[in-house]
């Protein structure tokens, strides 16, 4: 088999179920850092983020990819059957630098649910630039270290919080590790 079609799961149910855990746990729990099973992810992508695209893609789910990730295209599709699409009209998008957020769908007031979440590739879950979080899933804030976003990146993600409850879900991959920033929290400078 060759590097772009490497196998899925070892164990698809199960690492499949591991991985939903650990990413609605991170959801929970905002900048929580959670193991995800490991995998043979194509290139340029981390196992998490791979993991996370079979664990939440599928056939029904538009999926918006970085131009600089067209080489895991066919693994994508293979292993999920997500149906490619432009940003402005996906379910998820994934991304290898944090892409400007109002090009994906942010959904609306009546169907906040209808927004993308966007998987991005980053460098570290543990080292980096601090974050203060605070808001739900948090009993106090937290701070929160991740390499690979964005000098703004506080102001980018004030102006999404400004939406709430429209706004992006954000799920940081590095590694075999997921962390989430959802909508609902606040984000600043540490």
């Amino acid at each position: 088999m060759s590097a772009s079609l490497s196998p899925g799961f070892a164990d698809p149910v199960a690492d499949s179920q591991t991985c939903f855990r650990a990413v609605l746990d991170a959801l929970s729990h905002p900048g929580r850092v959670r193991r995800v099973p490991v995998l043979e992810a194509p290139h340029p992508l981390s196992p998490a983020a791979a993991a996370v695209l079979l664990t939440l893609v599928d056939h029904e789910t538009p999926l918006w990819l970085d131009p600089r990730a067209e080489a895991a295209a066919p693994w994508i599709t293979f292993h999920t059957g997500a149906p490619m699409t432009a940003a402005d009209a996906a379910g998820f998008a994934l991304a290898l630098s944090l892409p400007d957020l109002t090009s994906v769908p942010a959904g609306s007031d009546e169907m906040p649910e209808a927004s993308a979440t966007v998987i991005l590739e980053v460098q570290s879950l543990s080292s980096g630039p601090g974050f203060r979080l605070a808001g739900p899933g948090l009993r106090e804030p937290a701070t929160f270290h991740v390499d690979g976003l964005p000098a703004d990146f506080a102001a980018r993600w004030a102006a999404n919080h400004a939406l709430f409850p429209r706004g992006i879900d954000l799920i940081l991959c590095a590694g075999d590790m997921v962390a989430a920033l959802p909508r609902s929290i606040t984000v600043g400078d540490a």
